[in-house]
Formats: C-alpha cells, sequence, structure tokens
C-alpha cells in the first residue's frame, strides 16, 4: 500500500550536553532521552537485579541445588531468545559449578511451544530434580503441574505476559508478573536469565562458595555477547537497560571476546565483527539461528552457540546458514501464494480490511511468523498465518501495528467467545494461537471486526516516521560513522531516518530487484541502494527528481569505504 512520509517534531534538547552533534541532539530528544544520564551505557547503571520479583528465591534454589550436585534441566524455546537464554543457563551454571545439568527444547512440529506436560514426562525421564524454564513457562500452568507430579522442583523464567491463571511454581521470575516492581517491562528472556545467574552467584559469594573451595569467582560478563544477540533478536524495546545489555555485549564481539559459535555465525552471515551493530544481530546472526527452530531443531543453534572449537562452530554454523537459504526459499513461496489469495480478494487500498488472516493447509509451521511479518510490513494491516497442526488445529503466529495490542485483543476475542481459541499466548506486537481448522472463517471474521473497532483510520495509515531534512554538510562517512556508533539502535529506539529530495542522476536495476542510484543534493553526490523495488516502476528514465527516506550507511567495496544512502521510501518527486 502507499505510504506517506511523516517528520517527527521538532522537540527541546537543550537539556542535553552541548558536544553532542546538533542532530544527533534531535534525535536523541525525540527518542525520549530526557537527560544525559540516560544514555549511560556502562555496567554500573543497569538495573539491579535484585528488583526482580521471586529472583531470590530463584536463586536460593539453585544455590541448593547446585550445593547438592541435582540434576537441574533447562527447558528453552525455538526461538533466537529461547536459544541465547538456554546458552547462557548451560555456560552460567557451568561457571557457578554444577556439573550435572542439560537442556531440551521442545520441537515445535512435536511437541509446540513450552514445558507441556509431555515435556515434563521427557525431562523426568532424563534424571530432572529441578527444572528451569528460559524465556517460556508462564502460561505452563499443566507442564508444571506434572513436574510437581513427578517430584521435581520448577523454577520459570519468563518474559511472556501472563494470563489469568499462572502456574504453581516453587519461584517464578518474570518482569510482567503481577507485582514485580522491575522498571524494565521489555527485558528478553536471555535478560532473565542472565540477571538469575547473577544473583546466584552473589548468593554463592555470601555463603564463601568460592573462598572454601579456592576457585575464582567467574566474570559473568563474558554471558553479555549471548545476551546482546538474543536481546536484539527477539525484537524487544531497547529501553535503557536493554540498550546497556546490548552495547556491551556488541564491545565485547566487536574486542575479540566472545565464544566460537557467535564468531562462526558473523563469518557465514558475511558481517565484520570489528564493526558489528546491532542491527547485524537482527538481521545477520539471529535470522540462522532462528532457522533452526524454524525448520529444524533449535538444538543445533544451541550447540552452536556452546560449541568450544572454532572448527565444530564452523560446522554448525554453516548447516544453520544453509537451513536460513531453506527457509528463505520457502517462505518466498509462501508470501507469493500469500500475495495471490489477497489478490483474490480484490483489495484496493482503501478498501483493505481492518486486520488479515490467513490459512492454506500447506503452509509451513516454522514460518508462518515471518510471512505474517511481511504482509504486515506490506499492507499496514495486523495480520495472522496459520498452518496446519495436529488433530484437526491450525497454529497461527500474529504480527501487529503500532495502536492494537495484538495479544490483548486475542484475550479480548477469547473472553468473548470462549469456545473459539483453543490457546494463546505472546506480546502486544507479536503473538501465537491455536483454533480448530473448522472455526478459521469464524474467527477471520471476528478477528478483523474486533480489530477494526480499535484501530482508526490514522492508525492504518502507513507512515515512514523521519528525522526531516538532513543538512548538506552531514552527508559524509564521519558523520554516518557517528550515526552508527550512537545507538545500539532498535526496536522502540529507532535508527535516524531522514528525508531529502534529490535529483536522479542515474538509476539501474542490480541483482534481480535492487535499484542502484546516484543522487544530487546541492552540491553533494551520493550513492544509493533501494532493495525489493517493483520494477513495473524503476528504473523510471522520466523521473529527475525523487523524494527519498533514507538511513546512512557506509559500504565497503574491494577495501574502499564510501558514503551509501539505505532507502526505506522512494517516490517520484
Amino acid at each position: 500500500m502507499d505510504k506517506q512520509i511523516r517528520r517527527r517534531h521538532k522537540v527541546d534538547d537543550s537539556h542535553l550536553n552541548s558536544t553532542i552533534h546538533p542532530v544527533l541532539k534531535q534525535v536523541y530528544a525525540s527518542r525520549g532521552i530526557s537527560d544525559n544520564a540516560k544514555l549511560e551505557q556502562t555496567l554500573q547503571v543497569m538495573l539491579a537485579p535484585t528488583l526482580l520479583k521471586g529472583i531470590e528465591q530463584a536463586s536460593q534454589l539453585l544455590v541448593e541445588a547446585i550445593a547438592k550436585q541435582q540434576r537441574i534441566i533447562i527447558v528453552g524455546d525455538f526461538d533466537a531468545d529461547g536459544a541465547t537464554s538456554t546458552a547462557v543457563m548451560m555456560q552460567g551454571l557451568s561457571l557457578l559449578g554444577s556439573s550435572n545439568h542439560d537442556f531440551i527444547v521442545p520441537n515445535r512440529f512435536e511437541y509446540g511451544y513450552g514445558l507441556t506436560p509431555e515435556i515434563s514426562d521427557l525431562a523426568k525421564q532424563t534424571g530432572a530434580e529441578v527444572i528451569v524454564t528460559v524465556d517460556n513457562g508462564i502460561s505452563a500452568v499443566e507442564g508444571v503441574a506434572r513436574a510437581k507430579q513427578h517430584g521435581c522442583q520448577v523454577i520459570v523464567t519468563d518474559h511472556h505476559l501472563p494470563g489469568e491463571k499462572i502456574p504453581d511454581a516453587d519461584a517464578i521470575v518474570n518482569p510482567n508478573q503481577h507485582g514485580c516492581e522491575f522498571p524494565s517491562k521489555s527485558l528478553a528472556g536471555v535478560g532473565v536469565a542472565f540477571y538469575l545467574m547473577l544473583v546466584t552467584r552473589q548468593h554463592m559469594r555470601q555463603r564463601n562458595w568460592f573462598a572454601e573451595r579456592h576457585i575464582a569467582e567467574p566474570n559473568l560478563a563474558q554471558l553479555l555477547d549471548l545476551v546482546a544477540l538474543g536481546t536484539v533478536a527477539d525484537v524487544v524495546s531497547l529501553d535503557q537497560n536493554n540498550r546497556i545489555l546490548v552495547a556491551q555485549g556488541l564491545k565485547r564481539i566487536r574486542a575479540g571476546a566472545t565464544r566460537p559459535g557467535i564468531v562462526a555465525l558473523i563469518e557465514v552471515a558475511g558481517k565484520n565483527q570489528q564493526k558489528l551493530t546491532a542491527s547485524d544481530f537482527g538481521f545477520g546472526l539471529g535470522p540462522r539461528l532462528n532457522a533452526a527452530g524454524r525448520l529444524d531443531d533449535m538444538s543445533l543453534g544451541i550447540k552452536c552457540l556452546l560449541a568450544d572449537d572454532m572448527y565444530q562452530a564452523r560446522l554448525i554454523a554453516a548447516e544453520l546458514d544453509d537451513l536460513n537459504k531453506a527457509r528463505r526459499e520457502i517462505e518466498q513461496g509462501m508470501q507469493i501464494e500469500a500475495e495471490q489469495i489477497l489478490k483474490q480478494l480484490q483489495f484496493s487500498n482503501d478498501n483493505i480490511p481492518s486486520a488479515l488472516a490467513l490459512y492454506q493447509d500447506d503452509w509451513h509451521q516454522g514460518v508462518i511468523g515471518i510471512v505474517a511479518g511481511r504482509i504486515k510490513e506490506k499492507y499496514h494491516r495486523p495480520t495472522i498465518v496459520f498452518a496446519d497442526g495436529d488433530d484437526g488445529e491450525i497454529k497461527g503466529s500474529a504480527r501487529s501495528i503500532p495502536g492494537l495490542h495484538i495479544r490483548d485483543l486475542l484475550e479480548h476475542i477469547d473472553s468473548q467467545h470462549p469456545e473459539l481459541i483453543v490457546k494463546f499466548g505472546g506480546h502486544a506486537m507479536a503473538a501465537g494461537l491455536t483454533i480448530k481448522a473448522n472455526q478459521f472463517k469464524r474467527f477471520e471474521q471476528l478477528f478483523a471486526e474486533y480489530a477494526s473497532k480499535q484501530l482508526t483510520d490514522d492508525l492504518l495509515q502507513g507512515v515512514i516516521l523521519t528525522d526531516g531534512e538532513l543538512p548538506a554538510e552531514c552527508f559524509s562517512e564521519e558523520f554516518a560513522t557517528l550515526i552508527k556508533g550512537a545507538g545500539p539502535w532498535g526496536q522502540s529506539f529507532p535508527e535516524p531516518v531522514f528525508d531529502n529530495h534529490f535529483q536522479l542522476v542515474q538509476q539501474r536495476i542490480v541483482g534481480d530487484k535492487h535499484l542502484k542510484m546516484v543522487l544530487q543534493y546541492g552540491d553533494v553526490v551520493v550513492d544509493a541502494i533501494a532493495f525489493n523495488v517493483d520494477v513495473q516502476q524503476w528504473p523510471n528514465p522520466q523521473c529527475q527528481w525523487v523524494h527519498v527516506a533514507f538511513k546512512l550507511d557506509i559500504n565497503e567495496f574491494r577495501g574502499r569505504q564510501s558514503l551509501q544512502l539505505l532507502i526505506d521510501y522512494l517516490s517520484a518527486a
């Protein structure tokens, strides 16, 4: 659908340090940076772990389990946050002295999500005495009950929103649980796991655990590379606390203080380790890690993160890269089919429903979330894509737009039509659910109907929000480098996007559908590239001027660096 460029309103930035570049100062102020302290990225200003409800109890249980060398089983999730959370717990427990722990990640095609009763049975079969969930568990009422029947202690660590009923676990650590006063509700699952390791070490220190055994107290900062990767890959809001975690992890990786698995993922993604950015996590490393959980078994991704040597890590990373290529092919095929379904419904830009639900019985469960995200981006509508599950059920993955809390909408539908949704869970912008296949049409209608009551015309209009016109003197490698280093940028703290009118000097298609351009702004001449353009519209020989929304980038080619604009939106001016 057609989008419109809208510039952010100018805000007062006089409260920020005068040494900050004036353009960057306005960028920071417009993103809610209310004082210079909010730009601090040292670990000393990280939120205190003890603010998390239940963390003292959970860590005491872990200390006891380690002291008795009880069998601890980590139950993870099959996405990048789940994989990094599992790796943090596995390595963290080893550093703290446990030698009797292992992990289980439910295969999405056999067991579904989280600590189900079947996974509790499986954990017990492996000798579990203590079960620790990471990035899941807040909705595992039946799974926790089964684990307790088996005589296991259960620690739930999660960050998803709780439902009306919470599990009867021995301890729950979740910033979003009722009564938790931890200020950052956007902490990822891997962040929760890291905080639990910190408090567990603190309790062991108080018991003289390390001194009595004449062992060095472990530096848990070595887990921050995993925390940074999982935080960005899970697309949680980068509030100050999350920016600290990501910035510290990136700093370690760029300095070479990281694990073989992350180095191998950087290599197969074709990224530069010394110049790695948060967006490289989101678009390079995260998708390769996620591909294991989407198409195969996330255990492969976790083994990559835990690999001891580069040879093993590179072998697994190559396998993950192959899976990611296969995922892309499946996704592209599904997206084409989804587009054809939408065309058959003959939507124009004026009559697209307020929300879209799509289902086809041969679609792949592992990539429906990505397809939902692509459709949502194209049509700017909350979108749910369904694929076949088991026993006459279908599983959906939902992606939303700003202004519609998708999990709350599903909860509202469930409250009004209690027999319709089998189960659901998630966040404001992403959720998952299961319904009976024969209920799809009814759900599709109700989803659009309830969404339309919450979405105004303004919210349904696709908008590219920019930081305004970039001054001519800022078209330089130096300024682009400044912007790159001023993050980390990400969800709710977006990388600066500018918009200018340019004279179109040159234009040509490279690859299948990427538009390479030379643009002129005053005396400035700069290279630009727009990915995945409509080749029916571009190149356009009649077009002499363009209005462009863009990010600044530094292109490296044959050892030479040059400024390049990455085009977010392009229109003839």
